[in-house]
């Protein structure tokens, strides 16, 4: 079913089983020979949504290549380095901003994210997390099911990014004067174009000078182009739902041309620097993914850090 302007999901549904999805991901690429990253909660996650598609991808009793359209731009054999290498990303993105001193952070878009639980956080951090109301009560009570306490002060904000979020995490005591580290992780692509820019101009507005921002951003696909992409996309949801999934990816993304993220950042007043998923492969000793056609794939997805001087 195609978005719609009030919709609302779980973590097994429509744009929230995207957030399942990754985390299966996270969970294979935590188990392998040389690991890049270590998310002991990714799992136990993926198996507390119950769908079983991906708890048996994340356990090993399903082969991502088995189950792979071969015209597809981006496929489920290439996640788990993918995700290994946009997770480290991010977590190297935190650590970097505690060590500048930085002491509040905001997760957008949380999701499964389990950085509140797993990274070593500074005694006095505070983390933000925010996404649908649903699915941070999922996460939060699944969590604390399993034992597992937050090593930050961790202040969940249940609204959705559609509405007016800086509000909520203002009254969730959210302190617009101190330097904030903010991540928006898979989120652009299901934001429509111009709700991409309110994003970034309500991240500016909350921000005091010397906030941090990471960020990535697939880029514009040719008009002529988006149809071929609906129809590799549909290809397939039409394999996975052979092996009993459901949903069609095809329908969750905003099509239309989106400002360029650097470009726009660099309006607001921050400075950008930007590395493509293929180079983030590299440096963490990952697969490079293989280029079958002319499409936009995982690889060409671009990764900003970016910093506010105001």
């Amino acid at each position: 079913m195609p978005r719609t302007d009030n919709d609302t999901w779980d973590l097994a549904s429509s744009v929230g089983a995207t957030a399942t999805m990754v985390a299966a991901a996270r969970a294979i690429a935590t188990k392998a020979d040389s690991p890049v990253i270590d998310d002991p909660f990714a799992e136990p996650l993926v198996r507390a949504v119950g769908v079983d598609f991906f708890t048996r991808w994340a356990t090993g009793d399903l082969v991502g290549a088995d189950v792979d359209a071969e015209e597809a731009p981006w496929k489920l054999e290439h996640m788990p380095d993918v995700m290994a290498a946009r997770t480290r990303f991010f977590d190297t993105f935190f650590e970097a901003a505690t060590r500048a001193g930085i002491r509040q952070a905001v997760i957008l878009a949380s999701g499964l994210d389990a950085r509140a639980y797993r990274l070593a956080w500074p005694a006095d951090m505070t983390v933000f997390e925010v996404d649908q109301p649903r699915v941070i009560e999922f996460k939060t009570t699944t969590l604390a099911d399993l034992g597992v306490a937050p090593r930050a002060e961790l202040r969940t904000v249940a609204v959705d990014l559609r509405n007016d979020w800086p509000k909520a995490l203002s009254e969730a005591g959210f302190d617009a004067s101190r330097p904030t580290a903010w991540i928006a992780e898979g989120l652009f692509g299901y934001l429509p174009p111009e709700a991409q820019d309110r994003l970034l101009d309500n991240i500016t507005a909350l921000s005091a000078d010397g906030s941090r921002l990471a960020c990535e951003a697939v880029p514009n696909i040719p008009e002529a182009d988006q149809e071929r992409a609906r129809e590799v996309m549909q290809k397939a949801s039409d394999k996975w739902r052979e092996h009993g999934f459901e949903l069609d990816f095809s329908n969750l993304g905003y099509e239309g041309d989106r400002n360029d993220v650097a470009a726009y950042l660099q309006g607001l007043g921050w400075e950008t620097v930007g590395a493509p998923m293929s180079e983030l492969l590299a440096d963490n000793g990952l697969a490079e993914i293989p280029r079958l056609h002319d499409s936009v794939s995982m690889a060409d997805t671009v990764y900003y850090s970016a910093t506010l001087t105001k």
